[in-house]
């Protein structure tokens, strides 16, 4: 980049640094600097220059070039020449002193750029400042300003100056009267100071190392002379601030006598400005200084100060700290110094202020005090060291304190004692043991919000500090290792430390290896000197149950069993080698779940599994029982946590089935009873499980103890009949009873199997239902508590699951199962319909499902009652809404599952189609319920048992599945039905029976079918189709089952599919539609012989029907019926009852759809026609002996059937193809119809059509044919004669043979005349 170039591009930019939108002025700056960085010579001299050019330009446009050139020098110092450096000086000097008012941004920035020269430059730019600075006359205020700017930013290079400016400045403070000037010299004289004691701090590295303190001492103490007694008296407050910021430093430049001269009246006059300002920061900040000073030089008189400086003080740091205020922290930081100044010299004195107060009351006393302790403990070290027991004692009342506040300041004073060996004193364990309790501080489930002016303090922070304290004291401060171990090890075990135990086990894991790294003597835990430690057997318990709930307490369960680790010499010698294998294993497990994921079912398998491998390593029986008494001891701690506590009744169970004494385990299981509080559900189930684990090895013992105990004194209350109307009693002796069935109940399903199967019925369930059924006067009074029942139910249903879960189960005889199932049919129905509250229903279901598949076989009536009974108890019950109860719907789904279970046990004891049958027979209606809720149900259960069919299925032989039609009748219409949910599972349902038919025509199960498959993609596009896909997708469906189906099982089907028809659910019904005629279409041709059923089925479903759809759909199955067997279509028809009702006479008109089917129909009907005779002659009955003519039937059904297809406009080509048939026979017909009458049958009903019809035509064919030939004249169209002829939309006998046979005959010459042409024959030439 030329220079030439940065010329030009820097005017370019100095020009628009003059535009109004101040994004672009910051812009513009920010590229000036960017230049500068790449060449700062040039950019500067561009601004120089521009600068000197425009003496016009406004300041603010001035203000933002120095502010470029500033950056830019202070970036490039170090390359900038020096003819270039004072050309800025004199650049700078002239902005920043042009203006004689001031210009507070213009100047500020000229200055700054001198200052920013100055840092290496420091010569030139005093020799320019001092120019301007001449005795006699006040200088400009930004020359001050600089002076002291440049005292503050190069110390080495202003020192060497500070005597000649402080000689030429001093007359000028007399001089000055503005306060602003004053404030300025009140800088220059402070950042001089502060300069010069900087200096002399670093003497080695001073230019000048020659220069003395008292080299300044006597100017500086004119200055003060002013500033104290002159300027700190003015009502300016920034002036008084100004002032008490310069007196600071000043201080320790005074001459020592003369500073101790002065304390008495400075310290009171410096104190005084705190009543006097708001923001004491700058006060307190010089006060420090000016006691530093004092105490620097012996000061004798600073002892008459300190009850003052000591109340001033302590008033300062009791106010509260906002964080929103730095000043307000930053005058804490300072007032805590000038504690430490004064407790380094009047140790004693700070002390006995101080310590009375923290038995004040009140809270921002006590808590700055507690802050001024801390402070000095920390700062004070050495002169704090023989006062520790003064301070430890006087830390009893604040241990007291409940104010979140005050508490953090306690902790963080515990904190700063612990570093400085206060804790080993006498008194130090109650530090300790304060810190514990805070760390066991229940953590808030949601932190409050705290407003802006708020002071209170979330007990949270309190725990969290306390945490943070506990463990950085365990494991940096090593002092503290002989005062913590084996203390901490006390609060493991009482239950208010719980909250603690996460951290107290993180601090005695560190201890514990810091010992182990010392030595084993040091680690090993004296438990005879050390009586108020808890034993192991006290210690294994507590960590082993707190463990069973592992991510509670921010993961106490892993740092419980790290604990125990590194306990296993001080638990039992023998442990150590077979911990170190067991227990990392469960850490594992911990690390690999979350909260969320992890199974507690299987977690507390894995601890049951720890404890029992620890027990067998052990081996010692003195060892298991003091363990089981010490788990029996600890059951009360865990009265409000009821996981922990059903846990611990589950390692007793455990502890006392390892223990070979008999007495010990009576004694236990004894009081456990005696002790329980059989009120609540979980400890119910808590104890039961005791009972159950601990019969895996004293089965006999468990029992007589329950026998023992119900006949004690605790249970015998309940026998008379007056306890039944003591409520209190009675409610207790209910759950008493409801513990001891549930403890049978898990007895039952705990010990081994063979042991158990032999006591189920004499012992188990004969103490089960003594209790739960009471003769009181020799009446059965069962009880109406639904715990009891539901501990019943549980434990039946346990005993039931051992017995099926034994070896002998097959060969045992349960007599009692009838019993049991009626008992349990009992509860099914007692439950609501409406609602699903408990889980009786469930448990007596999974009851049923057990005892299913023992023998006795139950009678097929009992199996179907069972079946009604619970379907009914269970698909009628409502869903629950979308933002319903958790549990709910896990109840209800588990009662779905179960209901599914004992479906399955009923289908595998009689798993042929046959049973299958059953089984959807009961869920038929279920199936085509009006209720969705309850059809998406029944058709998963269908799915579900049909899966289990076909995964069990055993085919010894090559049999038809008989049923198959009928099944897929009933499930391949749901495909349509209005909830998607269904479809899929009618999909699933199909999918299942079509491989159960390959199975038994041979097929393996793995066997996979490409056509059966593709039933799968199209369940997947069910989910939400639009009406047309649907049904499209239904006859894709039809086609695949039309492709499997075997011959014989499609008039089944299709017969079933026309019971669907009538379906409630119209999408159901038009599936069917669509599926039967797809069948017809795919498959029509094998049923010839099924067609007159066929007909018949679709004449009485139109009966029942008017939908115009179904109307529709069975005019399409006709035809394409027909199009196959035609004959047979034609006979079957001809066979409806006559006259023809108006569905027949649509079936008919169906057949005139099709050219090439109506010329076969139109031969068949005069084939028909022509057969048989028209009539027979008969004798008149007692009236006459002349002969009479009776109309034959076949004949007569054929000229009707004739009538209905020819009216149809599509049959208008197959009449005129067969059209001279057609008139010779319609004629010859007319011609055998006078003097014709209708058989005796047909006789009554043309009577009571004649009394319904509006207007009955007569028998004669003369009387009719006029009116049918001025009809005819008309030249109307086949079509619309027809529809003229069949406006009641029967075919009335009243006006047929002879009307009927001129219509059809009209009809012919109308098809001629339309066919041929208007001019074929002239008007009423026929």
């Amino acid at each position: 980049m030329t220079e030439s170039y940065v010329k030009k591009l820097s005017a370019i930019l100095l020009d628009a640094v003059t535009d109004k939108d101040p994004l672009v002025q910051e812009q513009v700056c920010g590229a000036l600097c960017a230049l500068g960085e790449a060449q700062p010579e040039e950019a500067l001299g561009a601004c120089e220059e521009y600068l000197w050019q425009h003496e016009k330009l406004a300041h603010p446009y001035r203000t933002m070039i120095l502010r470029a050139m500033e950056t830019v020098v202070s970036g490039h110092i170090s390359e900038l020449h020096k003819d270039k450096a004072g050309a800025i000086i004199l650049l700078a000097s002239s902005e920043m002193t042009r203006a004689k008012d001031l210009v507070c941004d213009w100047q500020q920035a000229a200055s700054n750029v001198l200052v920013a020269v100055g840092k290496r430059f420091i010569g030139k730019v005093m020799e320019e400042l001092l120019s301007k600075f001449q005795p006699g006359a006040l200088p400009h205020y930004f020359v001050v300003q600089t002076l002291a700017n440049l005292a503050a930013s190069n110390v080495f290079g202003m020192v060497p100056f500070l005597t000649s400016i402080l000689s030429t400045m001093l007359p000028m403070l007399g001089m000055a009267k503005h306060d602003a000037m004053r404030v300025a010299f009140c800088c220059v004289l402070q950042h001089f100071s502060e300069s010069t004691l900087e200096y002399l701090a670093n003497l080695d590295q001073a230019p000048d190392p020659t220069v003395r303190k008292d080299t300044f001492a006597t100017d500086i103490f004119s200055a003060y002379d002013i500033l104290f007694n002159h300027w700190l008296q003015s009502r300016e407050a920034k002036l008084r601030l100004a002032v008490v910021e310069a007196l600071g430093p000043m201080s320790h430049l005074l001459p020592s006598e003369k500073l101790e001269e002065q304390l008495p009246k400075l310290l009171p006059g410096v104190l005084a400005l705190y009543k006097k300002h708001a923001e004491t920061f700058h006060v307190s900040k010089s006060l420090g200084q000016i006691l530093e000073a004092a105490v620097s030089v012996g000061s004798r008189t600073l002892e008459a100060q300190l009850d003052s400086l000591l109340a001033a003080l302590h008033t300062q740091i009791c106010v509260p700290v906002e964080s929103s205020s730095p000043l307000v922290v930053s005058n804490q930081k300072e007032v805590l110094r000038c504690f430490t100044v004064l407790a380094c010299c009047a140790p004693d004195r700070l002390l006995a202020f101080l310590l009375p107060k923290l038995d004040t009351s009140n809270e921002r006393t006590r808590v700055g005090t507690l802050q001024v302790v801390r402070h000095v403990i920390n700062s004070a070290a050495s002169q704090m060291e023989v006062k520790k027991p003064f301070i430890l004692s006087s830390m009893r009342l604040p241990l007291l304190d409940t104010n979140t506040k005050v508490k953090r300041a306690v902790v963080q004073v515990i904190s700063a004692m612990a570093h400085h060996g206060y804790l080993e004193q006498p008194g130090g364990e109650a530090m300790v043991e304060y810190i514990v309790q805070q760390c066991a501080l229940p953590p808030e489930t949601e932190p409050r919000k705290l407003g802006p002016d708020s002071e209170d303090l979330a007990a949270d922070s309190v725990r969290a500090i306390s945490i943070s304290t506990l463990y950085l004291i365990s494991t940096t401060v090593d002092r503290m290792s002989d005062v913590l171990w084996p203390y901490l090890l006390e609060f493991l075990t009482p239950v208010r430390f719980t909250g603690a135990l996460t951290p107290l086990c993180k601090s005695l894991v560190h201890l514990a290896q810091k010992r182990q790294e010392v030595g084993a003597d040091a680690f090993l835990i004296q438990y005879d000197s050390n009586v108020t430690l808890p034993s192991p057997y006290a210690i294994t318990t507590r960590l082993l149950t707190v463990s069973s709930n592992p991510y509670l307490g921010a993961g106490r369960g892993a740092a419980s069993l790290r604990l125990l680790n590194v306990l296993h010499h001080s638990i039992h010698p023998s442990l150590g080698q077979r911990w170190a294998t067991t227990i990392p294993l469960l850490l594992e497990h911990l690390d690999e779940c979350t909260e969320e994921t992890l199974s507690q079912k299987e977690w507390e398998e894995k601890l049951l599994a720890f404890l029992r491998d620890t027990l067998a390593v052990v081996s010692d029986n003195t060892w298991i029982c003091q363990l089981s008494l010490e788990m029996c001891k600890q059951l009360s701690c865990y009265d409000g946590e009821p996981r922990e506590k059903n846990f611990l009744y589950k390692c007793i169970g455990t502890t006392l089935g390892a223990t070979s004494s008999k007495d010990v385990v009576r004694k236990q299981l004894q009081e456990l009873l005696e002790t329980a509080r059989h009120q609540e559900e979980a400890e119910r189930e808590g104890l039961a499980r005791c009972f159950g684990i601990c019969a895996i090895s004293h089965l006999d013992d468990v029992l007589a103890q329950l026998e023992n105990f119900m006949r004690s004194d605790v249970f015998r209350k309940s026998t008379g009949i007056f306890n039944i109307f003591k409520d209190r009693s009675e409610n207790e002796v209910e759950k008493l009873k409801s513990t001891l069935i549930l403890c049978y109940g898990h007895v039952a399903a705990q010990a081994p199997r063979e042991l158990v199967l032999p006591k189920v019925e004499s012992d188990i369930l004969r103490n089960i239902f003594q209790y739960f059924s009471t003769k009181v006067l020799g009446i059965k009074v069962e009880t109406k508590d639904p715990a009891l029942k539901l501990c019943l139910v549980q434990s039946v249903c346990m005993a039931s699951q051992a017995i099926c879960g034994s070896a002998q189960a097959s060969s045992f005889h349960f007599s009692r199962k009838a019993e049991l199932v009626a008992q349990m049919m009992e509860f099914i129905k007692a439950e609501p319909q409406d609602s699903l509250r408990t889980p009786i229903r469930k448990k007596a279901m999974l009851t049923c499902t057990y005892l299913v598949s023992l023998e006795p076989v139950l009678d097929e009536q009992v199996q179907a009652d069972m079946i009604h009974s619970c379907l009914h108890s269970v698909l009628p019950v409502p869903p629950e809404p979308e933002a319903g109860d958790d549990h709910q719907e896990s109840l209800y789904l588990d009662t779905m599952h179960t209901l599914e279970d004992l479906l399955t046990s009923l289908l595998r004891r009689n798993m042929t189609p046959q049973g299958l049958q059953i089984m959807v027979e009961h869920l038929s209606p279920w199936i085509k319920s009006p209720r969705g809720h309850e059809r998406v149900r029944a058709l998963g259960l269908s799915a579900c048992l049909l899966q289990y069919f076909l995964e069990h299925l055993n085919v010894s032989a090559l049999v038809p599945f008989h049923n198959l039609g009928l099944l897929i009748g009933l499930f391949s219409p749901r495909c349509a039905d209005l909830w998607p949910a269904t479809r899929q599972e009618a999909v699933s349902c199909v999918y299942a029976l079509l491989y159960l038919h390959l199975g038994y025509e041979g097929f393996s199960r793995d066997y996979r079918d490409d056509v059966v498959e593709r039933l799968l993609s199209l369940k997947e596009g069910l989910v939400h189709p639009d009406p047309a896909t649907l049904f499209h997708t239904c006859h894709s469906i039809a086609q695949i089952i039309a492709k499997r189906l075997p011959p014989e099982q499609l008039i089944s089907l299709l017969l079933t599919m026309f019971e669907g028809l009538g379906d409630p659910d119209k999408n159901c019904s038009r599936a069917a539609t669509v599926m039967i005629n797809c069948l017809l279409k795919e498959r029509g041709n094998m049923l010839l012989e099924k067609v007159p059923e066929i007909v018949s089925m679709l004449r009485s479903k139109l009966q029942e029907t008017q939908e115009e759809y179904v109307l529709q759909a069975a005019q399409h199955s006709v035809y394409l019926l027909a199009s196959q067997h035609c004959a047979a279509v034609v006979s079957s028809l001809l066979g409806s009852p006559l006259p023809f009702d108006s569905h027949t006479c649509t079936l008919w008109r169906a057949l005139a759809m099709e050219p090439g089917l109506t010329t076969q129909v139109l031969g068949l009907l005069l084939e028909k026609m022509s057969r048989d005779v028209p009539f027979k002659e008969t004798r008149a009955f007692l009236l006459s002996s002349s002969p009479g003519r009776v109309a034959t039937l076949l004949p007569l059904a054929a000229t009707c059937a004739l009538y209905e297809v020819m009216s149809v406009l599509a049959s208008g080509p197959a009449v005129l193809e067969l059209y001279p048939q057609l008139f010779t026979a319609l004629l010859l017909r007319i011609s055998c119809t006078v003097g014709v009458v209708l058989p005796r049958t047909l006789q009554a009903k043309e009577k009571r059509s004649m009394g319904s019809a509006p207007a009955p035509r007569s028998l004669e064919p003369c009387r009719a044919a006029p009116s049918d030939r001025s009809f005819l004249r008309s030249g109307q169209t086949p079509s619309r004669v027809g529809r003229a002829r069949h406006q009641p939309h029967s075919t009335g006998l009243c006006s047929h043979p002879p009307s009927q046979l001129l219509l059809g005959f009209g009809i012919l010459m109308i098809s001629a005349k339309w066919a041929l042409g208007p001019g074929a024959a002239p008007e009423g030439s026929w």
